[in-house]
């Protein structure tokens, strides 16, 4: 090798081939790059060298040590398209002692469903070939594999789609070219879908699906290849959830499979339901594999003594059983709801079970038109050229098992029975087969959208411009050197149109639109059984979920033919709310009367929403409703008594004052200063009057000026008191030797000095109050919840002490200087009576102190009031009633000779 390196070094060779691999050097400079490439030229070179001698043993290609045997069908062109389907039901197991070369698994069973799903693969290919719009240079081939139903054989055939299925491969100069196939439709099961698409994801091998619904297979991490036209299952829990909010059933019962399809259900079931459609499970049980007669009976033991009237089955199979189960128990009164594996199961709709099931609706891929399908079917021919070992067997074995006839060579005995040879020559018009029932085409409607995605996606591809592609560098993908994973990027960003009117798109999972037909199961009156779309649930771009029903042409299996009711517990009416049972779902509640001031406008309410400030709860805790007021109005019975009170105490004063006018010139009114007679009365009104500010709804204006009214007015009255005490003793003193000079001292002038004095530092007071902190209307709630107490707040408790603390010290003093003056003769002495009144004075507002606080809302209101009229009508009866008594009754005494002799109270 070193000679060779050397002669490369001096550019003797420029190109060195071996065993049709060749090297080229373009030029000297890349051949003296590194010491590197020099020796990895060195080892490629012995690698030549050896494979030379190697090579005048064995010829330069390779030879297939095996190739599986499979049922297929195929059709040469420039693309080939994969596909997968389940033709037959049953695989034999071969022998695995290893003694001799295992045997190719036999498949039998036929699959009517199965082979047509593979015939509309072919029929689609066939319409694009004639559609000179979409891939108009390109002819699409195909070639079809049947798993058998077996994971195994569904692996064989994956493998033969992606290596190829050449006996020999030529080793040519180059290795790039178009791979067999550049996309596989198929997986018509979940689980097997699973399997496969994790070892094609290796290789970004599309695989479409048009069966395979489990939500796990959205994972983008663990399938990067996987895309589907059906919708995933969690689309379709999320249309049966749909379902059960729209027919207010939160209360239901899961039935599922043990399977990767009926897990997963289960638990986006378990997740989304309560979110969702605000629904809970009763039960979820797994309907046993094989025959297991104990548990199935205690599964319909639970659906039997469950209150839950509704039943979701998530399952493929395993009903039978269950069924059979559910007649013998006799459990009727059940609205069942299916999954897409069992709405068009033809083995439950039968008489049998149709009393049991009847109304049932189920959730089914959505049915679709294909123009021109059954016109192929009616064309389909064996291919008399190969045995049913090799080409398209399929069709050969439909053709055996529709016409009841074998091809040549037949099985040993064959003839021998009585058995009929297969001439191709049949007509399938003559006999009745599924296979051209195209009034339901579901499954097949997806086969046909995914050929047309694969399709779409390749001309998307093949539309390139140079320079402009989304590869590196701005490359397009070549037609002569497609890479799986190129079609891929396509893939993601296809979005076409059916002819049915269905729009083809997926998003960032690989998952299409999703769309559902409804389905309910009608039993008729003879009989029969009608399976027949009631709506459509279906997401779209711009409005996303819809759920459709038309609910006048859903079958109910019941006496009143109406939907039924199924709830763990009734909904909770408005004005009250739902407490959680302990230890159950929280479908399953109490319910629980609103508090107080709270309510609930809504059924199932979860919390009792508080009224705002000014209103309260209706009785029946449906609606806030305005609180009832409470202040001391005019219009009731103690506002009423108590204007009257007031209106006849001002009266009164009006009265006396009148009397006192008319007879000023008496000597009883001229005795002891009768302008403080006269101002004394009109305090006292002024007293009455003050109380009907307490009366009524508290103003701002009411709140300002009751109390400052009713300090004045009081301060007034109690200071024409004390000066006509203070008067009453100066008077006495004169009255001795050496006291006239005490006289000059309480003339009119100082007389009405002092009031005015007095009553001023009140006014200064209720100034300072009103200022600081004047009182104001309050809404007062804490007496009663359901009640607004409008009262005037004072604002400054220091000021309306203050208020009070002034009257009481003037009342006191007052009452002091008229007890020290008690013992003075008749004839000089008022003391006695206004002794007596302002006791009744000090005696009033005294008791007036604890009364008010003790007493809640407008009953302050009226205590102060009666302290107010109950004082003021004591000044009055006891000041001015003698008076009253002698001008009126006892004219006699009115005179100066009386009252100098006598006095008044003689």
């Amino acid at each position: 090798m070193g000679v060779v390196t050397r002669l490369i070094n001096m550019g003797r060779f420029k190109s060195i081939k071996c065993a049709d691999i060749e090297i080229r050097l373009h030029s000297e400079k890349e051949m003296s790059q590194s010491k590197v490439m020099r020796a990895f030229l060195d080892l490629l070179l012995y690698y030549c060298f050896s494979s030379a001698a190697y090579s005048s043993l064995y010829s330069s290609s390779c030879q297939l040590k095996g190739q599986f045997h499979l049922n297929g069908m195929h059709k040469t062109g420039d693309v080939i398209l994969g596909g997968l389907f389940t033709v037959n039901f049953i695989s034999t197991d071969p022998d695995l002692s290893f003694t001799s070369e295992p045997q190719k698994p036999d498949c039998y069973g036929f699959n009517i469903v199965g082979f047509r799903l593979a015939q509309t693969m072919a029929f689609t290919i066939d319409e694009i070939n004639r559609n000179s719009n979409l891939l108009p240079d390109v002819t699409l081939g195909y070639s079809l594999f049947d798993n058998c139903a077996q994971l195994g054989i569904g692996f064989r055939a994956a493998l033969t789609l992606v290596s190829g299925q050449e006996e020999q491969v030529t080793l040519k100069e180059n290795c790039v070219g178009t791979p067999p196939v550049l996309g596989i439709v198929g997986g018509a099961t979940s689980r097997r879908t699973i399997a496969i698409s994790t070892v094609l994801g290796l290789y970004r091998m599309p695989l479409v699906s048009y069966y395979a619904s489990c939500s796990c297979l959205s994972d983008r991490q663990k399938f990067p290849s996987f895309f589907r036209t059906i919708p995933s299952d969690a689309f379709q829990v999320n249309a049966m959830i749909q379902i059960l909010k729209h027919f207010g059933w939160t209360w239901a019962g899961l039935l599922i499979n043990d399977s990767d399809y009926g897990f997963h259900a289960a638990r986006s079931f378990h997740s989304d339901l309560g979110p969702a459609g605000g629904g809970c499970l009763a039960y979820t049980e797994i309907l046993p594999q094989g025959d297991d007669p104990a548990e199935v009976r205690r599964i319909v033991d639970v659906m039997r003594k469950s209150t839950a009237r509704v039943v979701i089955v998530f399952a493929n199979n395993f009903m039978i059983n269950l069924m059979k189960e559910v007649v013998r128990q006799n459990v009727t009164g059940l609205q069942w709801i299916v999954s897409a594996a069992w709405t068009s199961a033809d083995v439950l709709q039968t008489p049998h079970f149709m009393p049991y099931l009847g109304g049932t609706l189920g959730i089914a891929i959505r049915r679709g038109e294909i123009p021109g399908f059954r016109d192929f079917l009616l064309q389909i021919r064996p291919d008399l050229h190969h045995n049913n070992t090799d080409g398209n067997s399929m069709v050969n074995q439909f053709w055996e098992h529709t016409f009841h006839c074998r091809f040549a060579p037949p099985p040993a005995g064959w003839v021998e029975a009585g058995g009929e040879l297969c001439t191709g020559q049949e007509v399938i018009e003559n006999v009745e087969t599924d296979l051209v029932d195209v009034s339901d085409l579901r499954p097949e409607y997806n086969v046909y959208k995914t050929v047309y995605t694969l399709a779409y996606a390749l001309d998307d591809m093949l539309q390139c411009e140079p320079g402009r592609g989304p590869f590196s560098n701005n490359t397009c993908a070549h037609l002569q050197r497609l890479e799986p994973w190129q079609i891929m990027h396509y893939l993601e960003k296809v979005n076409f149109t059916t002819t049915f009117g269905d729009q083809v798109s997926f998003d960032e999972n690989g998952e299409a639109l999703p769309v559902y037909d409804i389905m309910n199961w009608v039993w008729l009156p003879d009989g029969l059984t009608k399976v027949q779309i009631v709506g459509e649930v279906k997401r779209s771009v711009f409005k996303g979920e819809e759920l459709t029903l038309d609910e006048d042409k859903i079958f109910w299996n019941f006496e009143s033919k109406q939907p039924p009711q199924s709830v763990c517990s009734e909904s909770c009416p408005p004005g009250t709310r739902m407490a959680r049972k302990k230890g159950e779902p929280e479908c399953c509640f109490d319910c629980v009367p609103c508090s107080e001031g709270k309510i609930s406008n809504t059924t199932d309410s979860m919390e009792c929403t508080s009224c705002p400030e000014d209103f309260w709860s209706s009785p029946q805790h449906d609606h806030c409703v305005p609180k009832k007021t409470e202040f001391l109005s005019y219009h009731e019975p103690l506002g009423i008594c108590l204007t009257t009170i007031s209106l006849l105490g001002t009266f009164i004063c009006v009265v006396v004052l009148g009397i006192f006018i008319h007879h000023h010139n008496t000597p009883i009114v001229r005795a002891n200063n009768s302008e403080l007679s006269f101002l004394l009365l009109v305090s006292l009104k002024l007293c009455f009057l003050c109380s009907l500010l307490f009366i009524g709804r508290p103003r701002l204006w009411t709140c300002q000026l009751r109390h400052a009214a009713f300090g004045i007015s009081f301060v007034l009255c109690v200071s024409c008191i004390l000066v006509k005490t203070m008067v009453v003793l100066a008077v006495f003193k004169a009255s001795k030797p050496g006291g006239e000079s005490s006289l000059k001292w309480f003339g009119a002038m100082q007389q009405r000095g002092t009031v005015l004095v007095l009553t001023s530092v009140q006014a200064a007071i209720c100034t300072a109050w009103l200022v600081s902190a004047s009182p104001v209307p309050h809404k007062n709630t804490q007496y009663h919840s359901g009640w607004i107490v409008y009262e005037c707040a004072v604002g400054s408790t220091v000021g309306f002490a203050v208020l009070l603390g002034y009257i009481g010290l003037l009342a006191v003093l007052s009452c002091l200087l008229a007890f020290l003056a008690r013992n003075l003769p008749d004839s000089f002495n008022e003391a006695k009576l206004i002794t007596f009144s302002m006791l009744i004075f000090c005696a009033v507002w005294v008791a007036f102190i604890p009364s008010y606080i003790s007493s809640p809302g407008k009953y302050a209101d009226a205590v102060e009031v009666f302290a107010i009229l109950a004082s003021s009508f004591g000044l009055l009866v006891a000041l001015f009633g003698p008076k009253c008594y002698i001008i009126l009754f006892r004219p006699e005494r009115n005179t100066k000779k009386a009252i100098m002799g006598r006095g008044i109270g003689s």
